[in-house]
């Protein structure tokens, strides 16, 4: 374990307050409030620390740049983040995760398929988004 610099409270602390996983612009950005002179090749660095320390985890969304949450802390209740499930904001890019699991896969799983992982993310507009006339990207009515 690396020890706690200013510039990793900071990137610590970005992503503790935004709740959400954050990209890592976001989380230079967050984090200059409390170290102005921070620089992204230090957050990338910072990152790169907090990973191999087990204290962030990576969210993969596809045809997108890896975001970063915090990882799981003793004594919290394991949330399974290998299996964690997001909202994408389609108008200002922002993830967002959700809280449970649709299950149930065995009702829409081919018959003689077995389902051993699966990964959801819903797509829309954030309240913010959604309050802001004109700024909707078009979408298709109904994609999967």
């Amino acid at each position: 374990m690396e020890r706690m610099t200013r510039q990793r409270g900071a990137v610590l602390a970005a992503l503790k307050e935004a709740g959400r996983p954050l990209s890592p612009a976001e989380i230079l950005e967050a984090a200059q409030r409390e170290v102005p002179s921070l620089g992204l090749a230090t957050v990338y660095r910072n990152i790169r620390a907090l990973l191999e320390d087990a204290q962030l985890h990576a969210v993969e969304l596809p045809g997108q740049a890896d975001r970063y949450e915090l990882a799981d802390q003793p004594g919290e209740a394991v949330t399974h983040r290998h299996h964690r499930h997001y909202f994408q904001c389609l108008s200002c890019d922002r993830v967002f995760p959700l809280e449970g699991c649709p299950g149930h896969l065995e009702e829409i799983t081919p018959p003689g398929f077995e389902v051993e992982h699966h990964e959801l993310t819903l797509l829309g507009r954030c309240p913010d988004c959604a309050r802001k006339p004109g700024k909707r990207r078009k979408v298709a009515a109904h994609s999967h």
